[in-house]
């Protein structure tokens, strides 16, 4: 590039007298080196931008499980991908997540994105009770900074850090107090969707806070459901330790299933309860009827195909169930007492008579919190044990459930 210039500059050079062209080719030559150097830093600074603009080829982490989410490595930035994170959405959110210590030298089209974050995070506000073993088991729970319905929050560290007053109390879920939220100013809000219509969330964002939808409770297989820890073990920056909690879950879980085919026998069980004039009972695809399943327990509804849950009449249940081996969470009735006066008809279930009634309703926090629906779905290692004890006690004869007990 220097030499062509030189040659567009050459004739007329020669118009001028032989001074003239003494100076000024003299000044040319001591132009080149600049020209040189100045076309030299603009062909760099073109590269670098393009290499930054660009994105690289990504190497996609994989995934298990799960398919409600992927994370993209870019070397330079990750990008978390959330897919249908409610029932029936067809929406995609995409999150570039940028390292503090690589931030300030990359420069990405944010509209290419609905959020950049830096990480790792250092104020988060969650909002269901099943994103808290998320932080506590990569040891980053005191990160939260706020929580809609701190009275359900079961868990003895997050629940210190509720009453020293680090964590605030926003309100209640379908209405969390924005006006304390943005005070707070996290960096991130982890919310779920149910049918992708929320106010308060679209608030938020509008606000310049970004939103994550958590579709954990989406997925379809227990083991998926767990395997979300990675989305907070990459907006932390702890992929390596969430990689390890996760398959030490699967490991743990994989055993158990293995223990529980040495039974024997294969208990019937009957599972839900009646709300008003309808008996709600899970589906066979759905995560409850696979731990049963893999348990080694004959749940009586397992080959139904229904998305969601089912839902029955009382006769209907009655004829299938009425001589059922085990009878494992009967709505929100902490005791047998309570399941007869809630339904006299429940006491002529054989599995009521012979009281093999299992819940996890009594297993609460401090405050109330039942602690199945804060662990459950990130642990179903114990819960798979827990339903193993209960459908086999001769199997695990020492081991005390974490969540499912039978009720007096």
């Amino acid at each position: 590039m220097v030499a062509r210039t030189v040659l567009k500059i050459w004739p007329c050079l020669n118009q001028l007298n032989n001074l003239k062209f003494d100076i000024q080719i003299k000044n040319a030559l001591k132009t080149i080196p600049f020209l040189f150097l100045f076309l030299f830093l603009v062909n760099c600074k073109e590269t670098t931008q393009s290499k930054i603009n660009q994105t690289p080829a990504a190497q996609t982490d994989t995934l298990l499980y799960a398919q409600g989410f992927s994370i993209e490595d870019h070397k330079d930035f990750k990008v978390l991908t959330i897919k249908n994170p409610w029932p029936k959405s067809e929406q995609t959110f995409r999150y570039a997540l940028i390292n503090k210590d690589m931030a300030p030298k990359i420069t990405l089209n944010k509209d290419d994105y609905n959020a950049v974050l830096i990480t790792p995070i250092e104020k988060i506000v969650v909002t269901s009770t099943t994103h808290i073993p998320g932080l506590e088991l990569l040891n980053v729970e005191q990160t939260l900074i706020g929580f809609p319905g701190t009275d359900y929050v079961s868990s003895e560290k997050t629940r210190a850090l509720i009453d020293s007053g680090n964590v605030r109390e926003l309100g209640k879920n379908e209405s969390i107090n924005t006006e304390v939220l943005l005070e707070l100013r996290p960096e991130l809000v982890i919310g779920f969707g149910i049918d992708g219509n929320n106010k308060t969330f679209d608030n938020i964002q509008k606000a310049g806070i970004p939103v994550i939808f958590n579709g954990e409770w989406v997925e379809a297989s227990p083991l998926a459901k767990a395997e979300w820890i990675k989305v907070f073990g990459a907006l932390y920056d702890k992929e390596k330790e969430a990689n390890t909690i996760f398959n030490t879950i699967v490991t743990d879980y994989l055993e158990a299933k293995a223990l529980a085919e040495q039974a024997t026998n294969q208990p019937t069980v009957l599972s839900g309860a009646m709300h008003k004039d309808v008996w709600y009972l899970p589906s066979g695809t759905s995560s409850e009827a696979m731990l049963l399943k893999d348990a080694n327990a004959n749940y009586l509804w397992s080959e139904t195909t229904a998305k969601g849950s089912l839902s029955l009449s009382f006769e209907n249940v009655f004829n299938e169930a009425q001589d059922a081996d085990i009878w494992i969470s009967p709505s929100y009735h902490p005791s047998l007492e309570g399941i007869e006066k809630a339904n006299p008809h429940y006491t002529k279930f054989k599995a009521f008579q012979q009281g093999k009634v299992y819940s996890f309703v009594n297993s609460t926090g401090k405050t109330g919190g039942v602690s199945y629906f804060e662990m459950g779905m990130a642990r179903p290692d114990l819960v798979l044990k827990d339903l193993i004890k209960v459908c086999h006690p001769e199997l695990m004869e020492d081991y005390e459930p974490s969540f499912f007990k039978k009720l007096n």
